[in-house]
């Protein structure tokens, strides 16, 4: 079939920013072996945002600390990342209804709202419908699978 069947093409981060707005989350679906928080890093830094740039890990208590964080950078412009939203399932109404209510009014254009969860069916679709999403290849063993 060729290479171009194996060997999955680049990712481009700044093409999937170019398609968001402060209104749009961009979600990062994971797979295993996948992690898009380096080349997010990377992306924040070249655009010279790592000053205006917080992450937190998702997790046992983490929504309302998550919540404040998101509310402080509406108002500010800055980037928020909220990793693996997979662990936060109760809280996850509680970011669709933050979702729901940005608006241009209570949201500085520079805002961004990064995400990153395994597929789950408590991943609210409404987040879904209006992001944009982005997934990753896992590290180099595709071709040798395949080949198997």
């Amino acid at each position: 079939m060729g290479l171009p069947f194996v060997i999955p093409p680049s990712f481009d981060i700044s093409k999937a920013y170019a398609d968001s707005s402060c209104l749009t989350p961009l979600v990062f679906i994971l797979s295993t072996g996948s992690d898009p928080m380096g080349a997010l890093i990377k992306f924040v830094e070249n655009m010279n945002y790592l000053e205006r740039f917080e992450s937190i890990s998702m997790g046992q208590g983490q929504g309302p600390i998550a919540q404040r964080m998101i509310e402080r950078a509406q108002t500010e412009g800055s980037w928020i990342c909220l990793q693996n939203c997979h662990l936060a399932a109760s809280w996850m109404p509680n970011l669709e209804k933050i979702c729901e209510n940005l608006d241009h009014i209570n949201t500085v254009s520079s805002f961004r709202l990064w995400l990153t969860s395994y597929p789950s069916d408590r991943f609210p679709v409404s987040i879904l419908q209006d992001s944009v999403k982005m997934t990753t290849e896992p590290p180099m063993g595709l071709q040798n699978n395949i080949m198997r």
